[in-house]
């Protein structure tokens, strides 16, 4: 799990800017913050997506779960918990569907452990989905 304070770049990123590709960690550049998961292969137990511990600063923006394999109709689960409790749950039914346009609001306190997990509703093969959380960040003072 990744500890995000302050720092040069935010310690989610250790060169200080520059996007370095899918993780689980949250990123930091000046005042915002994102998570990509990429593309991940879930099946029927619950499978990290996102996973973090914020820093000295309360996060604003949006979470947004993608479904990527193409035809199918099988319900994939999506959770955005904080500190272990379930904040967000949802379940996209369609990968030719589009999330929702600029994706769920949330607002996430300092110093707190997130993790974005997904899986199929009923078993079966894997499906590949994705999340993101966006937003900007302002730091608290301590």
């Amino acid at each position: 799990m990744a500890i995000l304070g302050g720092g040069v770049g935010g310690a989610g990123n250790p060169v200080g800017g520059s996007f370095t590709g899918a993780a689980e960690a949250l990123e930091i550049i000046g005042d915002f913050a994102f998570g990509y998961s990429g593309e991940v292969s879930c099946g029927d137990d619950p499978t990290n997506l996102l996973n973090a511990t914020t820093g000295n600063y309360i996060f604003v923006g949006e979470f947004t779960p993608y479904y990527y394999t193409e035809g199918e109709t099988d319900d994939m689960i999506f959770e955005l918990n904080l500190n272990g409790t379930t904040i967000i749950k949802l379940t996209l039914s369609d990968a030719t569907v589009p999330p929702q346009s600029g994706g769920v609001p949330v607002i996430i306190p300092p110093y707190t452990e997130l993790q974005v997990t997904s899986n199929r509703r009923l078993s079966g093969t894997a499906r590949n989905v994705g999340a993101t959380l966006i937003g900007r960040i302002y730091r608290t003072r301590d």
